[in-house]
């Protein structure tokens, strides 16, 4: 047991003890909305629900405010809708009791051992426990709702039109059956691409985590309205329907579903499906993002053939998304103050933007950069480096040449004009709700009827990145180097494993040190860096050349005012207002609904006796919702840009000395620790010593994970998929009980 916590009076454990019970209660109480939530869901199907609840649930809540929408809302949108909203409120005092050396435990902390990876394979990639257990009861759902509709519906087959086979009604109701489940994976589809979303942080996920989720859920929504559409064609062939009117692919009903709103979306969808398979991404990565962008399209004309009450049981999940997607809008228009560019000799820039010193974010956060001259709608995730606790007012993210959009950015700052100002727009940024990576859970026992979950700081940090990859991990170590000055808090020993194809990359390990550092900064830490040159057999020859090539050199930004600092966006570091957003929106949603049904679309009905036109209520759904969420985001955001403009135009950037002898090129040369030349600070030569270079070689991670002694050991790995997978492998193969692992990658 760490003797920190030893140390600790009983009364001080035993009140965090209170506090911990009351955040669990809180938790509880949000885990029983959702798990009715899933209730819901499994009931959907039965034939109990549809039979004897439906019509007793319709009679009460099918109003003249909501119409037949009355249901689906009560019971499958409010309770998204409250956990979103009252999540807020909850992350709001989490955030504001917490601290970087004990805070909240996550749900993924709590369930520590469910993290570890099981399954290590393509394509699903690093599949932990818990993703295991949770994907095969969300598979077992699928299954449950499609044998039980499918049972309902052969007890009481309905022939569609005259002659028609009993094989074949069965077959169309198959068909049916397979969008209703599709529909299902829609209700979960948007909730882990929704990046300020108040749901991911309560169960301990981020977005970019997330990601897998969102990807895994698109193919097997597809695979299921590939057999809807496929088979509905293949049922109008066989019933000779295919160009009739008004049933068949022609029809676009005034009192049912539009099929061909339905044909349209899945046409739609196809595109989108065939350019995000990972072989089509990463080689044409703009044909991928643009044609992504047709999402907007699909899901308009998805909700045309669906209704209004399928719309309602998959409301929540893009209710929050329009609202984090309107919100990341707004935030984009500002062009962001851009202080410096550190242009490294390995072709990367670090650039290092003004921020508002009320934005907070943690450790591996992620910010999205466009750059209009390059092109004005691509934007692209890069991680942050820097650490708001030791530059409150400055934020720096690091982009290394990989492709043709970073190569046109390195060109603009290493060409010989000089620049004095450039236009960068951002989102973000956004990242976990703690870092997580420094600790593990230990449970204490306070008497034998009393424990505590609490949080403690791993012994020992081992990070293995490849080539850019480094770079989250360039953020943690500044993270632990500001928490080394506190008197109160222990930080872990590191090893940083990096792996390199230049030795020119090896300057990326220059920005472990920011501009502005101390001479007491990296010294205080034990850090170790094992650096592997794999395509160089030896060190570069010393010469003037060479060295001239490898100076560092920053361009320091005139200081506009029409540009702003980064500001916080309504969420990760505004809980409560993003809580009045989903709230009042919500609110303003449900009373535009109900005067638009009761005094517009009811009179039509009661006074003409006709059906209103089935994709008109349709429209209206979807314009109510913009409508509602643009008016309520729209005045917080401009409540809190005018405080957020007042701040800016009080913070002043200045330029620092920036260094011109670049560690990383020193250790090129081959020159060691004891090379003739003199770097310019004591931080840069604690640096070089730390490192020792390894040419022609790879690192031997099993020898090296296995070797690492202490009963508790963190291991984070960033970098290609390869190194990641044999990396998880190793840290489940069940031969080193210390090893914890975690993945911090988009790609997985």
């Amino acid at each position: 047991m760490d003797s920190d916590l030893v140390r600790e009076s009983p009364a001080t454990l035993s009140h965090e003890g209170k506090k911990k019970s009351r955040h669990r209660v809180t938790r509880m109480m949000f885990l029983v909305v959702f798990l009715g939530w899933l209730m819901v869901w499994v009931l959907l199907p039965t034939k109990m629900y549809k039979q004897k609840w439906t019509p007793k649930l319709n009679s009460k809540l099918n109003s003249t405010y909501f119409g037949e929408q009355g249901t689906n809302l009560l019971l499958f949108t409010f309770p998204i809708m409250l956990i979103a909203a009252a999540g807020c409120v909850y992350l709001h005092f989490q955030k504001k009791k917490g601290n970087s050396c004990s805070g909240s435990i996550s749900a993924s902390r709590l369930l520590a051992f469910w993290k570890k990876p099981v399954l290590v394979m393509a394509p699903l990639g690093i599949v932990s426990a818990m993703e295991l257990v949770f994907s095969a009861m969300f598979i077992v759902l699928l299954i449950w709702s499609l044998a039980n509709y499918l049972h309902v519906s052969f007890a009481h087959l309905h022939m569609h039109k005259q002659g028609e086979k009993v094989w074949q009604a069965k077959f169309r109701s198959v068909s049916l059956r397979l969008g209703y489940i599709g529909n299902v994976c829609w209700a979960f589809l948007f909730f882990p691409v929704t990046r300020g979303s108040s749901i991911l942080p309560l169960v301990g996920l981020t977005s970019e985590s997330s990601i897998k989720y969102h990807i895994w859920l698109g193919h097997l929504s597809m695979v299921l309205f590939a057999g809807h559409s496929i088979g509905f064609i293949i049922y109008w062939a066989m019933t000779n329907q295919m160009a009739e009117v008004p049933k068949g692919m022609v029809e676009w009903s005034k009192t049912y579903v539009s099929n061909v709103a339905g044909e349209i979306a899945f046409v739609l969808a196809l595109i989108m499906w065939a350019t995000s398979f990972p072989r089509v991404r990463r080689k044409m990565f703009e044909v991928f993002f643009y044609t992504h962008h047709i999402y907007t399209l699909y899901v308009f004309f998805y909700v045309l053939h669906v209704g209004t009450a399928y719309f309602c049981m998959i409301l929540p999940g893009i209710f929050l998304f329009i609202i984090d997607r309107y919100l990341r809008f707004l935030q984009s228009r500002q062009r962001s103050r851009l202080v410096s560019a550190r242009i490294l000799p390995s072709e990367a820039v670090e650039l290092t933007f003004s921020k508002s010193l009320g934005l907070t974010y943690n450790p591996t956060s992620i910010l999205f950069v466009n750059v209009p001259s390059i092109s004005k709608l691509q934007w692209h995730p890069f991680t942050v480096t820097s650490n708001c606790q030791s530059e409150p007012d400055k934020l720096s993210i690091i982009i290394k040449t990989e492709g043709s959009w970073s190569q046109k950015l390195y060109n603009k700052f290493s060409s010989p004009s000089s620049v004095d100002s450039f236009d960068v727009s951002v989102e973000g940024p956004y990242g976990p709700a703690s870092p997580h990576f420094l600790r593990k859970v230990l449970l204490l026992e306070l008497s034998h009827r009393q424990s505590l979950l609490r949080d403690i700081e791993h012994k020992s940090l081992v990070m293995v990145s490849g080539g850019s990859g480094i770079s989250p991990f360039i953020s943690i170590i500044r993270e632990i180097i500001f928490e080394s000055t506190k008197s109160n808090c222990k930080v872990p020993e590191i090893l940083l494993i990096c792996a390199f194809k230049n030795s020119a990359d090896l300057t990326m390990l220059d920005l472990l040190l920011p501009i502005s550092t101390t001479t007491s900064d990296i010294s205080q830490i034990q850090l170790q860096i094992e650096a592997y040159i794999t395509r160089e057999k030896e060190p570069l020859a010393t010469d003037t050349d060479t060295d001239t090539k490898k100076l560092l050199r920053t361009i320091w930004f005139r200081q506009d005012t029409s540009y702003a600092p980064i500001s916080a966006a309504l969420g990760p570091n505004s809980w409560l207002w993003l809580c009045a957003i989903i709230s009042s929106s919500f609110l303003m949603f449900l009373l535009f609904l109900g005067i638009v049904t009761r005094y517009y679309i009811y009179p039509i009905v009661r006074d003409s006796d006709e059906i209103y036109h089935f994709s008109f209520k349709c429209l209206w759904d979807m314009f109510l919702v913009c409508a509602a969420i643009f008016l309520a985001a729209s005045c917080v955001f401009l409540w809190d840009k005018k405080k957020a403009t007042m701040e800016g135009k009080q913070i002043q950037n200045l330029e620092v000395r920036t260094p011109v002898a670049s560690p990383g090129s020193w250790l090129c040369s081959g020159s060691g620790s004891g090379g003739d030349r003199e770097l310019e600070s004591l931080p840069h030569q604690s640096l070089v010593q730390a490192t020792k270079v390894h040419f022609g070689a790879r690192p031997d991670l099993k020898k090296i994970l296995f070797d690492r002694k202490g009963s508790d050991v963190g291991v984070l790995v960033c970098g290609p998929r390869k190194m990641r997978h044999e990396v998880a492998r190793i840290c489940s193969s069940g031969l080193a009980d210390n090893l914890h692992f975690e993945s911090i990658s988009f790609n997985w």
